[in-house]
């Protein structure tokens, strides 16, 4: 096993991530029509781009009633582009850390827009039903009232008749259809506005967020055309259908219709009550073969990390991985505190061996999906660093307020976790190369931290490869990246290359894990993690890197870890006849979690918190899979 190659070699490898200069670039990225007009540097051995596709705005109904208005895309977009924003919770200035490459507005579809248009006594808003009712119940946008109604709206059931009197085909007629067409435009523009080619992107897109009996299944969706595709039609919504599958359908039709190319990512299995990962549909009938193959032309990836949890696994499912137990969100979107069955297959790992079982059955794998992070910030603020938290939205904005509720079901501030990004492996920071790259699975998520990884897998690499400077070029001709496959070839074990650069202004490095997922003789899903690469002198995974956080200042050193770790892995127990999918998970050396950084401010023991003092940040990896062959 090779750890520890020498700085300029992995200087090299990474050289391939290195934002390059556009300024004098002849190469032209052949994206959306904005683009195709724009000289873009592509690097057909792509670089990494970091970006968040999950942030709202007071566009959203929740971030309106939560009691953040002023949230606009404007100061979004401003904050992912690194510029000093001041906050739509506190008031105060903020700022990124460094930029971002790329942003997602995905405010909810439902009801987009309307919760403003309401208040400002807009005619056929106000004097509607729906506007009527809500106004009797909240009469001015102030905390306890909008709170009722951010209840009645995320957990009743609008199938029939809720304690507000009101219906699906009320709220439809009143706050939803055509009534969100203005907002929906304000968001089109100001992504229009944002975007620029080769140096930041906008992706135009929305979140569908089906709470079907509590069950979180929300979608976003985005797409790499600009304003002239999406002027064609209205997002559909969760009050048009609450089931997956008839929003596949409509992106379906929409896209036939308009030539959008979309792209739906699943967020937050963690609270999805069983229903994200499911081997009987919502209709009741069994998971076929053409539910995988529709599901997987529009899901190509999965959200496994954000604010609300992290979704990789869980002890109770991984009782083996010592690592499990990471940012676990214990709570479900219930009004009366209902906690999730962790034993259900509500985790990204057990979703990927369930699809496997599935491919043995159906010839299909309808969970072949990559692996990312976003925010879900409902601040308007990509603010995920530990030490630069902004909370999930208005109620846990400050230290002070995340020992109470959040007004998300029975969850309290400090129970969210401060993450994810996206890291993208793409040719361009375009539209098109960016969703391009998601479609491919070359996609990996960051709980926070930028480290660059590089993961190929293929059946004739050589310890040579991996130590020249022409890895990832290695890579690419004789394997596949992250999010490929492979096949069958004499029976012979696949090798995996595996380069990780812990990011420049973060902690060093812990560990590389190769996570093994497989299908057994009996058709059953096992897992396996293997440590593949150790920092220091360590050759046994179970003795710990230490930990050198001062937990009275907050403060840690790089003096243990390493700045990089690389590795050529075969599978020891790999048997040519089995399914088995296989990711990277790369662990931080022990730095402050936010809650430490809380109390040290507020001057109280950091087990008033009810959460660590430390955590091992960490990315992941999208899976490269194994087929047997015929």
């Amino acid at each position: 096993m090779l750890r520890n190659i020498t700085f300029l070699i992995l200087a090299l490898i990474f050289s391939f991530s290195c934002k390059t200069d556009t300024s004098n670039s002849e190469t032209s990225d052949s994206t959306a029509s904005a683009e195709d007009s724009v000289a873009i540097a592509s690097n057909p051995l792509k670089e990494v781009y970091w970006g968040d596709t999950h942030q709202h705005t007071g566009n959203s109904f929740d971030v309106y009633l939560f009691g953040t208005p002023n949230s606009t895309p404007e100061i979004a977009y401003r904050f992912a582009r690194g510029e000093e924003v001041t906050s739509p919770t506190t008031g105060e200035t903020w700022q990124l850390s460094k930029p971002l490459d790329f942003i997602v507005i995905a405010d909810h579809a439902e009801l987009l827009g309307s919760i403003a248009l309401m208040y400002q006594n807009t005619p056929g808003i106000a004097d509607t039903k729906t506007g009527r009712k809500f106004l009797e119940i909240s009469p001015q946008p102030k905390e306890e009232g909008m709170q009722e109604l951010y209840d009645i709206l995320n957990f009743a059931a609008f199938d029939q008749e809720n304690v507000a009197g009101l219906t699906s085909e009320d709220l439809i007629r009143d706050f939803g259809g055509e009534k969100v067409t203005d907002a929906w435009m304000e968001n089109i523009e100001a992504a229009e506005k944002f975007n620029e080619p080769g140096k930041f992107t906008a992706l135009i897109g929305w979140e569908w967020s089906s709470n079907r009996n509590a069950a979180n299944l929300h979608r976003i969706v985005f797409m790499p055309q600009g304003s002239e595709v999406a002027k064609q039609f209205i997002p559909y919504s969760a009050l048009d259908s609450d089931d997956p599958e008839d929003l596949w359908t409509w992106l379906d039709e929409t896209s036939t219709r308009t030539g959008a190319e979309f792209v739906a990512i699943p967020h937050n299995p963690n609270i999805s009550l069983g229903l994200m990962f499911p081997e009987i549909r919502l209709n009741g009938e069994p998971v076929d073969e053409a539910y995988a193959k529709k599901r997987m032309k529009w899901e190509p990836a999965v959200e496994i990390t954000q604010i609300k949890g992290d979704s990789e696994t869980h002890p109770a499912l991984s009782p083996n991985d010592e690592f499990a137990d990471f940012e676990t969100y214990d709570f479900a979107l219930t009004p009366d505190g209902t906690r999730p069955d962790p034993t259900l297959a509500d985790y990204v790992r057990t979703g990927l061996m369930r699809g496997l079982e599935l491919k043995t059955q159906l010839g299909s794998n309808p969970y072949k999906m990559g692996l990312i992070g976003s925010s879900d910030s409902h601040t308007g603020m990509s603010a995920i660093e530990e030490s630069n938290f902004a909370g999930k939205g208005q109620h846990d904005a400050k230290p002070e307020q995340r020992s109470h509720p959040t007004g998300i079901g029975s969850s309290k501030g400090w129970d969210m976790g401060a993450a994810g990004w996206v890291g993208v492996w793409a040719e361009s920071n375009t539209r098109q190369s960016l969703a391009d790259a998601f479609k491919r699975k070359e996609v990996y998520a960051t709980t926070g931290p930028r480290i660059t990884l590089r993961f190929f897998g293929g059946f004739n690499f050589t310890e040579a490869d991996i130590s020249s400077d022409n890895m990832v070029e290695k890579g690419y001709e004789k394997g596949v990246p992250m999010g490929g496959d492979l096949m069958n070839e004499d029976d012979k074990a696949p090798g995996f290359m595996i380069a990780a650069m812990k990011d420049p202004d973060g902690a060093n490095l812990d560990r590389i894990q190769v996570i093994k997922g497989w299908v057994d003789q009996n058709g059953n899903s096992q897992e396996k993690v293997y440590d593949v690469a150790l920092s220091g002198d360590r050759t046994d995974g179970s003795q710990p890197v230490g930990n050198t956080v001062d937990l009275e200042t907050g403060k840690y050193t790089n003096s243990i870890g390493d700045a990089e770790l690389t590795t050529m892995w075969t599978d020891p127990d790999f048997d040519a006849e089995q399914h088995a999918f296989y990711y990277v998970r790369v662990l931080e050396i022990p730095t402050p979690r936010y809650s430490l950084l809380d109390a040290i401010e507020l001057g109280i023991d950091v087990k008033e918190t009810n959460h660590p003092a430390t955590i091992q940040e960490r990315v992941y990896s999208s899976p490269i899979w194994y087929t047997p062959g015929e």
